[in-house]
């Protein structure tokens, strides 16, 4: 399976943060993130692990209580029920991938 990334349906999550789902699999997710400087993904949780990393800018995430900035080439790993979320500190793009597959993210 192949998709090139102008099909990825942009979906505004919250203002300033833009979803694209990339590829879904069985088992995982893709997904790519772009958030404007400033906007902020509030802390929540979900039953999925979530794994990514900084594509580009500079990001503060938490996780489970723990505050880090991460720029580009960084990674970060938020296990099943953590909570977490994301201010951008420059515009930004995260890479995301959940398993399991986020069914409600599928175009």
């Amino acid at each position: 399976m192949f998709k090139p990334r102008r099909e990825a349906k942009p979906v505004e999550m919250f203002p300033g943060v833009v979803r694209r789902t990339l590829a879904s699999g069985d088992r995982a997710t893709l997904v790519e993130v772009t958030l404007t400087k400033g906007a902020t993904v509030p802390p929540h949780q979900h039953e999925h692990e979530q794994v990514g990393y900084i594509a580009r800018g500079r990001v503060r995430f938490e996780i489970g209580g723990e505050t880090r900035e991460l720029t580009e080439g960084d990674s970060y790993l938020a296990r099943s029920n953590v909570l977490h979320g994301v201010i951008a500190l420059e515009d930004s793009i995260a890479i995301d991938i959940f398993s399991p597959p986020r069914t409600e993210y599928l175009d």
